[in-house]
């Protein structure tokens, strides 16, 4: 009796750990916020679950930011992970979390059903299941600006980049930003904020196409080319105007001249 109860302890384990496996990986995919392993907010400590620490080879980007907010104004955004892991499509490709100390948060249109706010909290976002198989790694948001007499409000932005397994993992990359924004009066004009080390790789070039990076010398010649020919045909309609102009002018003159002489010759006048 004793080994089938050992045995039966030991099926018992395994099936609660890979209940809290398929929990923990089924919560991440369909959105995440709050603190979920005791360092903090994941909007701002970070996606600490899959790594320790952010990778600065992962890009956040969050565009289309106001310099300032003016108070009740409805601003849309665009959030983008770029690096990490090779996208598959037929997976989860990344996830966020976003937090904000004013105003509210929600998806933008056609975004609706790709974000929600965690926990309907509506100082948070995040994605939702379909949200996170985006093959850009990219949602437009919404922000609602507070009322006014808010004063300064703080963004806190997490993004993660996944390889598509389901599990948590060192293999997945993310990293974070915030930014700070002021009420005051709205001009209009926009920013863009990211962290990383900036170096995006540019997308390879479609096939049949040749990529402008890749052709160096043999483009700068081409342009130097176009730039030569274009100084030559400039050079020939400059000497063209003015022979047709400026020796005609001098032409007149003499010509005129010229019939002066015959007119006093006829008449017996010396000139």
């Amino acid at each position: 009796m004793e080994p089938e109860y050992h045995t039966s302890r030991r099926l018992l384990v395994l099936f609660c750990f890979a209940l809290m496996i398929a929990g923990s990986s089924q919560a991440y995919s369909t959105g995440i916020g709050t603190d979920q392993d005791d360092m903090g907010d994941v909007a701002i400590a970070g996606c600490t679950c899959h790594a320790e620490n952010p990778d600065n080879s992962i890009t956040v980007i969050l565009d289309d930011v106001p310099y300032r907010y003016s108070a009740g104004t409805i601003y849309q955004m665009a959030i983008q992970l770029i690096g990490g892991p090779e996208i598959d499509t037929e997976s989860n490709t990344a996830g966020f979390s976003m937090r904000v100390s004013a105003g509210t948060l929600s998806g933008a249109e056609g975004f609706e059903d790709l974000v929600q706010n965690w926990e309907d909290d509506t100082a948070t976002l995040t994605h939702a299941g379909s949200g996170s198989k985006t093959e850009g790694r990219t949602w437009t948001i919404i922000w609602a600006a507070p009322e006014s007499g808010e004063g300064i409000v703080t963004f806190w932005l997490a993004g993660n980049s996944v390889n598509g397994d389901g599990i948590p993992s060192e293999l997945d990359r993310w990293n974070r930003l915030s930014i700070s924004i002021d009420e005051g009066a709205d001009d209009g004009e926009t920013r863009t904020i990211f962290s990383g080390n900036g170096q995006i790789t540019p997308p390879a070039a479609k096939e049949g196409h040749v990529d402008l990076h890749e052709m160096g010398a043999a483009l700068r010649a081409h342009w130097l080319g176009l730039l030569g020919f274009g100084a030559v045909i400039l050079v020939i309609l400059f000497c063209g105007l003015f022979l047709r102009y400026g020796l005609s002018r001098h032409h007149t003159g003499r010509s005129n001249l010229l019939k002066l002489r015959i007119k006093h010759l006829r008449r017996g006048d010396q000139l």
